[in-house]
């Protein structure tokens, strides 16, 4: 989803935590959103209170990760374009890599090697989701953590911004570099992200493929 990301996202998103926030203020908002948010709470405190589930917590790290996924696959869509995958298209050789290298080949109905394009981002996103894992194990004091966590310096304020986001239209009168910016940005990432699959699925091509058919032929 890591580069050490989040603490990047962490330091970035500390510098706003004192910008004045406010709650949107809806029928739909509150019938909705809160009620399913309480309802968790209520069933599976145990859950609840580490911001597991239909919370603000979860939302705003889903929509980091959705945000880094498109920032990825963009910088992907421009290796392939400008050659900067050495033989990305050759396939790996499956006496040297293993089983491990093979993929389910639709058009022969048999298995294949996985190109070495292929590889190379498999193996950039696995070691941006370890360092996301030891992110979470082992945040740093200034960090906005993966999880809450009472006994974390960020705790209350976490607990004070997610107390006043959320509902299904944030505020958008809060306009420029706040959480709400941040929340919608994610939400639009996230359906993003479910289109380009969707789509690519029905088109049975690569989703960097779909990327660069969106923005015209802009990457190769």
């Amino acid at each position: 989803m890591k580069i050490g990301y989040p603490k990047i996202i962490a330091i970035s998103n500390l510098s706003l935590s004192y910008s004045p926030l406010f709650r949107p203020n809806t029928q739909v908002a509150s019938s909705v959103f809160d009620d399913a948010v309480k309802d968790w709470s209520d069933e599976y405190p145990q859950f609840a209170e580490w911001g597991w589930g239909p919370s603000v917590q979860a939302e705003i790290w889903n929509g980091r990760h959705a945000m880094f996924g498109w920032v990825v696959m963009c910088a992907c869509a421009y290796a392939k374009g400008h050659d900067l995958f050495p033989n990305g298209d050759a396939a790996l050789n499956l006496k040297e890599w293993g089983t491990l290298s093979t993929i389910t080949d639709f058009t022969s109905k048999g298995k294949a090697t996985i190109s070495n394009e292929r590889a190379i981002i498999l193996i950039a996103n696995v070691h941006a989701f370890f360092v996301g894992i030891c992110a979470t194990i082992a945040p740093t004091p200034f960090s906005d953590t993966l999880l809450l966590d009472p006994n974390h310096p960020m705790y209350e304020w976490q607990v004070e911004r997610n107390s006043k986001l959320g509902g299904v239209m944030p505020d958008m009168k809060q306009m420029g570099i706040n959480p709400h910016a941040e929340l919608m940005n994610g939400r639009m990432a996230m359906m993003g992200l479910i289109t380009l699959l969707g789509y690519s699925g029905i088109q049975g091509q690569s989703m960097i493929d779909t990327i660069n058919e969106w923005v015209g032929g802009a990457y190769f």
